[in-house]
């Protein structure tokens, strides 16, 4: 153990995930891990980590935390984050940079513009693995910080790692707009042609169901034609069940592995993870493309990503600015012309 992070508070759910547990789903485990994987290898990248290393995943406001030994943490996300040292002085902690926090510094790391965010540190936390991962399954109370997510009073222990150099992305990365791609579901047959293509002319919106697990959507009902139930069969995230109500619901990470709805669609892996930034409210279309687009996205939104990382470069000398630029430079100004 390298160091200890203490949590002062943390008003919103924020769970340990990293790359998943795949290779479970036959025995009843879903795959869990990060909402957007693309954001958490930022994270672990500006940390000096490798990109499936277990980060805290934040939602919306996220917690304080105080260092009780040096370390570097990285931020993947929009956050309004200051670091607060033991004076009371404050400095900006910028977002897509690594930053070194001394012995009883606080991090802040505030509201989330980006609805979902990323806290990485260098050498990873220091949890058991379960099944491989140590990503939080709440539902069943494994991995993570005793399967749940953290709380006030949560000491989170460090790994070790070797020397760290503060890094920095040089450009922001942006969520793509426009319609979410979506290629057929299994049972497609089980609507009807107007139901489909209300599905993908019409708007929906996030409803109030809205967590992990998946989003329930409100809009027009979409119509089935033989009943709305079908002996349960595999689901994974991405896929659009349709319940009895006509309102369709996307699973996402921490769904379920089998499921007694049709599936009308699934939304393919290149645009699933924005669907981890999708808030209540949140009005969201479809548009339908082959399986060869959907192969052919995810080759480019992988590239994209390893372009991405590829371009993250030390902080200017190594120096962090917004610490300089915060700090009282000059004490006082001398006039040389005075005697």
């Amino acid at each position: 153990m390298a160091g200890v992070i203490e949590v002062l508070d943390c008003p919103l759910p924020a769970s340990f995930q990293d790359a998943g547990r795949p290779g479970y789903r036959h025995l009843g485990v879903p795959l869990s891990g990060a909402l957007d994987a693309g954001w958490l290898a930022i994270a672990n990248a500006l940390a000096g980590n490798p990109p499936g290393t277990v980060a805290l995943e934040l939602h919306l406001l996220g917690p304080r935390l105080r260092a009780t030994a040096p370390v570097v943490i990285a931020l993947a996300g929009e956050f309004s984050a200051r670091i607060e040292d033991a004076g009371g002085q404050s400095r900006v902690a910028a977002n897509w940079c690594s930053h070194a926090l001394a012995a009883g510094e606080i991090l802040v790391t505030g509201s989330l513009r980006s609805d979902i965010g990323y806290l990485a540190v260098h050498g990873g936390f220091d949890l058991p693995a379960v099944l491989g991962s140590r990503s939080t399954y709440a539902r069943a109370g494994i991995g993570g910080s005793d399967g749940r997510v953290i709380q006030a009073g949560d000491c989170l222990e460090v790994g070790a790692g070797d020397t760290a150099i503060l890094l920095r992305l040089p450009q922001t990365p942006r969520l793509p707009d426009g319609p979410l791609r979506v290629i057929a579901g299994p049972q497609r047959e089980y609507f009807t042609d107007a139901a489909w293509q209300c599905f993908l002319n019409e708007e929906f919106t996030v409803g109030r169901e809205a967590d992990r697990m998946g989003l329930r959507l409100d809009g027009p009902r979409l119509e089935h034609t033989r009943g709305a139930d079908i002996v349960s069969d595999a689901v994974t995230p991405g896929a659009i069940q349709v319940p009895g109500d006509g309102r369709p619901i996307i699973l996402l990470a921490d769904c379920q592995t089998v499921g007694g709805y049709p599936k009308l669609a699934t939304v393919i892996g290149a645009d699933l993870p924005r669907l981890g930034h999708a808030l209540p409210g949140q009005t969201l279309r479809f548009a339908e493309v082959t399986i060869e687009e959907a192969l052919a996205a995810r080759r480019q939104a992988a590239a994209e990503l390893a372009e991405c990382i590829a371009s993250i470069a030390p902080c200017s000398a190594g120096f962090n600015l917004d610490a300089l630029y915060a700090a009282n430079l000059i004490d006082g100004v001398v006039n040389a012309h005075q005697p």
